[in-house]
């Protein structure tokens, strides 16, 4: 069997979610059966360095071409060309781990992955460039019926798919993401150490990582910390800017709290675990989530977690976590106090986190996806 697949993700941002959902699953993927052949199609302007170990494998076939991706859509959108099957010389399907443009010719079926709709159920949620982006470049609605099979990351994107789509609900399959192996290790101090320095993080901290973009419900992060009782906790937020992030920076300028409150920027993958380990609390009350990795990355490490009790996140955390209303302040604060004063709490969620999340693994992920594929 050959199965064909979309790696152009890999030529932008890897710390994106797509790009990390391929770099954690394709390694897992392709070890499994070394008689099905795997075509991967890679299209930049740029010359970009693919140095991937799995990628010498002997049942992978790379097609790497030099096309504006700009292109490429433009052309799949006007013309339904090229069929990127022909490119990679046929397939037997076509996996795309997110809703990107892909023609592919009547030889070929077709398995994308949704991992949320978030655009159409929270549209102020994102630029006016993203909407249209998301809604009309890449016509998620028209790709999901015409699909030979969809993968969704969660129950809740599965139900949005039908809801909005009107999908038919046999084709979906209910495939969760996996943890990262990078998370089942803990750092030792002097990794620690390192990461607390390059960060200039504070002693004792709660911890959001993420985005930082409307979704996140990070003014809320803010808000709730400013009537956390006990100063002498700061609040770091990590992660990169995003669209919308205006009031955000404005909530942080115009805080009571402000010199408690450390925006660090993006964090390197390697860092993270040591950026989590050194947190007190993750702090995640998200308006929306199709998965939502940082709260189980937390759970692995034994960092107690706050976040929401909406869209997938209940499916991920299940009771491990203590849930909150993210429209709700006082409830996030409330949270925050019950967590650091009580220790019998923060201990039941400490070790109910960790077996929560032994129950999610990229090799379970792969293992699921390819039994779909082959199906």
């Amino acid at each position: 069997m050959m199965i064909g697949i979309d790696i152009r993700v890999l030529a932008g941002d890897l710390q994106n979610g797509i790009a990390q959902y391929l770099l954690n699953i394709l390694p897992e993927l392709i070890k499994l059966d070394p008689q099905i052949k795997f075509k991967l199609f890679f299209s930049s302007l740029k010359k970009h360095k693919l140095d991937y170990d799995w990628l010498k494998e002997k049942n992978i076939e790379l097609y790497r071409f030099k096309i504006s991706n700009h292109f490429l859509f433009a052309s799949s959108k006007i013309f339904n060309r090229p069929c990127l099957d022909k490119m990679v010389r046929g397939a037997d399907i076509f996996f795309s781990p997110h809703f990107f443009l892909a023609p592919l010719s009547g030889e070929c079926k077709s398995a994308v992955v949704f991992h949320d709709l978030s655009f159409l159920r929270y549209p102020e949620f994102f630029s006016w460039r993203k909407n249209i982006w998301h809604r009309f470049e890449m016509n998620p609605k028209k790709q999901a019926l015409a699909a030979d099979k969809i993968i969704a990351v969660s129950r809740s994107t599965r139900n949005d798919l039908i809801y909005f789509f009107g999908t038919n609900s046999n084709k979906i399959k209910v495939i969760y993401s996996g943890l990262s192996k990078n998370f089942l290790v803990k750092p030792n101090q002097e990794e620690m150490e390192k990461v607390k320095s390059k960060y200039l993080l504070p002693e004792k901290f709660f911890l959001y990582l993420g985005k930082i973009e409307p979704r996140k419900n990070i003014i809320g992060i803010i808000k709730a910390f400013e009537t956390f009782s006990d100063k002498s906790f700061h609040l770091v937020i990590a992660g990169e800017l995003g669209w919308l992030c205006k009031d955000v920076l404005k909530a942080y300028d115009t805080s009571p709290c402000k010199r408690l409150i450390h925006f660090i920027g993006s964090v390197d993958e390697k860092d993270k675990s040591s950026v989590y380990q050194l947190s007190k609390t993750l702090i995640y009350p998200s308006f929306f989530e199709g998965f939502g990795f940082p709260p189980l990355e937390a759970m692995a490490l034994r960092i107690p977690v706050i976040t929401s009790r909406n869209s997938s996140i209940p499916e991920v955390v299940g009771d491990s976590a203590l849930l909150v209303d993210p429209y709700n302040v006082g409830e996030i604060s409330q949270a925050m106090e019950s967590l650091i004063s009580n220790d019998f709490l923060r201990q039941s969620f400490v070790e109910k986190g960790i077996q929560r999340s032994k129950l999610f693994s990229w090799q379970k992920t792969a293992e699921e996806t390819l039994d779909f594929l082959v199906s």
